[in-house]
This record gives C-alpha cells, sequence and structure tokens, in this order.
C-alpha cells in the first residue's frame, strides 16, 4: 500500500510557530529478516484486548511486554501472552524495558494516547494509537510534527479506513464518480447508555477497587476521588478530563473517508449546536460532553469540491441529517452510523462499516464498484515497522484529521459561536477564549517532554 501523506506535504501544510518536523532517534534495533517484532502493548482491556490479538496475529511478531493499572485485566492479557513481562506503570515499562521493545500498541483512554505516544517516539519505538490519537488539538499537532521527525512506523487506530469499501469510496470520490462534491453529512447514533453522563460529578468517595491503581489511571489529569460505575474501566468517555465524547469516539473513523477522499485541509471555521439544557447548564459544560450535538465545519474547497469551499455536517445523539439530505436516499432511513457525500452528478453513502452505494440506485445501476484488495490495518502497521509496505494512518496524516475531530470539541464548549480558525498558527482568532481548550496543563508530576 503506498503512503498517502509525504512528510513534505505535512511541514508545508502545519505552519504553526515551532512545529515543524523534530529530529528524534534511530530505530534503536534493526530486525533481521528472522527476527520478530517486540511488541509492548500499554492498555490491555477493551479495545486494547483487541488490539492486543490482533497485532499478535502476525507470526513476526512477540508480545514482549504488558501494562494495565488495572491487575485484573493484566492478568487476563498475561495469562494470553505468558512470555510476556507486565507492569503496572508504562513509565516504568519505559525505564526498565524500552532497549528490549521495537513497538509500542497504546489503548487506553483519551487522555492518555499523546503523554505514552511522544515518550515511545521520543525513545526511537514505532507506535500504534487508539483514535482519536490525543485529547487536545495541540497533542495531536504535536503528534504529527513529532512523528516527521522519527525514523518511526506509525498507525492511528481507524481499523475501517483499510476496509475495502472504504478504500474504494474514497477512489470513487477521486475518479468524480458523482461529479464535485457539494457538501458532505457524516452520524453516529449507536446506543449512547455509558457515554454520555449527565453529571454532576459523584459527591460520594467509593473505595478504589482492590488491584486499581486510581493515580496511574489519572496520569495526567486533575486528581478526584474515584466513584464507582463512573469513570473506569468504560464510562469515562463523556468526562472531558477523560474522554472527548462522542465526537471524538466515533469521529476519527468516520471523518477519515471524506478526509481522505476530498484532501481536506484545516478547517475555516466550525459551529455547534448542542443540547440546550447542557447548553444552560454551566456545571454540566465545565464537567461533561453534551447528550447530543450537531456540528457544522466549513473548510476550503479543493478540487474535488464544487465551490471555493465545502460544508461537512457531523450529528450524533439521535440527530440525523435534515429531510432534504434524506430524499437523497428515495426515502430510506439512515443507517445508524455512515457518511453521505452530495455531489454535482449523484450521491455516494458509506454506512459505517458496510459497502458503499451510488445514488440514486437506478442511475449508476451498471457502474462496477471498486474493490481495491483487502488490507488488514494492524497487520500493515507491523509489516511496515519490518520495512514492508506503509501505514494509511500514519500520525503525520492522522494527525491532523484527529485536529478536525477535536476542533469539534473546541466548539462543543462555545455552543453557538461560529470559531474561526487559522490552522498554521493554530488559533481561534475570533473568541479568545475558545483557545483555552486547545490544549490542557498536565497535572504536576505528569510533565512530558515534547508537550
Amino acid at each position: 500500500m503506498a503512503r498517502l501523506w509525504s512528510r513534505r506535504r505535512f511541514l508545508a501544510g502545519s505552519g504553526a510557530a515551532g512545529l515543524a518536523a523534530i529530529a528524534f532517534p534511530r530505530i534503536a534495533r534493526g530486525l533481521g529478516a528472522n527476527d520478530k517484532l517486540a511488541v509492548a502493548c500499554v492498555g490491555v482491556g477493551g479495545m486494547g484486548w483487541t488490539d492486543l490479538h490482533a497485532v499478535a496475529r502476525s507470526p513476526r511478531v512477540s508480545i514482549a511486554a504488558l501494562c494495565d493499572i488495572d491487575a485484573e485485566r493484566l492478568a487476563r492479557a498475561a495469562r494470553a501472552f505468558p512470555g510476556a513481562r507486565t507492569y503496572v506503570d508504562w513509565r516504568e515499562l519505559f525505564a526498565k524495558d524500552g532497549a528490549a521493545v521495537d513497538a509500542v500498541a497504546i489503548a487506553t483512554p483519551d487522555h492518555m494516547h499523546a503523554p505514552i505516544a511522544m515518550t515511545a517516539l521520543r525513545a526511537g519505538k514505532h507506535v500504534y494509537c487508539q483514535k482519536p490519537l490525543a485529547h487536545d488539538v495541540y497533542e495531536a499537532r504535536r503528534l504529527a510534527a513529532a512523528a516527521a521527525g522519527a525514523k518511526a512506523v506509525t498507525q492511528m487506530g481507524i481499523q475501517h479506513s483499510s476496509r475495502s469499501a472504504n478504500r474504494g469510496a474514497v477512489q470513487l470520490i477521486h475518479e468524480g464518480a458523482i461529479g464535485k462534491v457539494r457538501e458532505v453529512h457524516l452520524w453516529s447514533n449507536k446506543p449512547p447508555e455509558r457515554y454520555r453522563p449527565t453529571g454532576p460529578r459523584p459527591a460520594a468517595v467509593d473505595p478504589v477497587p482492590a488491584g486499581v491503581a486510581w493515580d496511574l489511571w489519572l496520569g495526567t489529569a486533575p486528581a478526584r476521588p474515584f466513584a464507582a460505575d463512573t469513570y473506569h474501566p468504560t464510562w469515562w468517555r463523556g468526562w472531558q478530563d477523560f474522554g472527548t465524547g462522542w465526537l471524538g469516539d466515533m469521529g476519527c473513523h468516520i471523518w477519515a473517508a471524506p478526509y481522505m477522499a476530498l484532501r481536506l485541509q484545516a478547517p475555516l471555521s466550525v459551529k455547534a449546536q448542542v443540547e440546550p439544557a447542557w447548553a444552560a447548564a454551566p456545571a454540566r459544560r465545565s464537567e461533561t460532553w453534551p447528550t447530543w450535538e450537531i456540528v457544522q465545519y466549513e473548510f476550503p474547497g479543493t478540487d474535488l469540491t464544487a465551490g471555493k469551499t465545502i460544508k461537512i455536517v457531523w450529528s450524533d445523539g439521535g440527530k440525523y441529517p435534515r429531510r432534504r439530505v434524506k430524499l437523497v436516499l428515495g426515502g430510506k432511513d439512515f443507517p445508524t452510523q455512515g457518511a453521505l457525500f452530495l455531489g454535482e452528478d449523484g450521491a455516494l453513502l458509506l454506512p459505517h462499516g458496510g459497502d458503499a452505494k451510488l445514488l440514486p440506485e437506478k442511475k449508476f445501476k451498471d457502474r462496477g464498484m471498486p474493490a481495491p484488495p483487502p488490507a488488514d490495518h494492524y497487520l500493515a502497521w507491523v509489516d511496515a515497522c519490518r520495512g514492508g509496505g506503509a501505514t494509511i494512518a500514519p500520525f503525520e496524516r492522522s494527525g491532523p484529521l484527529a485536529e478536525i475531530v477535536l476542533l469539534g470539541t473546541v466548539a462543543l464548549r462555545c455552543p453557538g459561536e461560529t470559531l474561526l480558525w487559522d490552522g498554521p498558527a493554530m488559533q481561534v482568532t475570533n473568541i479568545a477564549d475558545a483557545n483555552a481548550f486547545l490544549k490542557r496543563s498536565y497535572r504536576a508530576g505528569w510533565e512530558v517532554e515534547g508537550l
């Protein structure tokens, strides 16, 4: 698979002062033809369990180290990979085992992605990191710059982008199958029960479960007491200190196709409409994400768009594109999650996890659909780490994609306001207060070089 994002193109587009590529050490260990890639997995529950086994499917991988703050999850992973060394603190893993590890796979809560990934890059390791790559716009920008200067192979965990259907949809747009694109609608409405807390933060202080290293779980985030059934293990996404909400969770998956298909650069503006009760409650706005949101972006046009700018709208929490857009589907319901490209000569529907479809069906009934050869997102990373091929979502490319998504989370905190965005300067130019949401301050003692 050809590398789809060049280092030169990234550097030309990043622009922000001090964010040019950073020189990092070369990969510490050269691999021979018969050597196995020694992988450390940080976060081995939930999606981390999936990533661990997906990477281990390669016969050219050795799972060298496992790390998790939850003893039960760590023990389960250790039983599956008894030869791996185990750690509770990822910093100890790097300090004690760094020389023996070639690559690191990261699947922690969002707020710890960038600290661990940056540490790995600075140590000369290849990195696979779950979406949304970072918690903040600034972190995503720094990781992209670091990857551009490193001698490492990187991949963000947007595995659907490697699917034949997704790559075929990108190909259809590049071929002009629906003409130049006028607008794009994206949505995600999977069941929300565990991901949309309405607050307030629990007043009760519960005992930390045996085997859970709570301070390590908090990491860079401000200290707070443990509360049962509230944060760990899977409820953290809806709390701003730890997660990036629904948009951060699913956004990088669903945004990837239009980002790649239209060759998008940084947006010009972004505006969010949110649940009114959330917008009117300062306590909720400072702690949680809204239970629904509609976020409208405007981007500079490209050679694949119909105008000088193009509008892309994200919606979730039970919200779908407006009725006029649904008419394109011939009265059929929207899939639960997906993307819809509206072009001058037709439309392209890409359900999340499903097959792409050209609309109206009658018009395109005789057109063959492209079927790029299957690609495995995880094994492509493994092979690239060993010197064969390349990844579809290296940080130089997926960092700017994550920025787009995370800029939407900035707009959520300024509901109803149109934020004018200067991408090269990494700055909201018309509402100064919004810039406070571009970068977090890490808890004392958790500072990370490079961030």
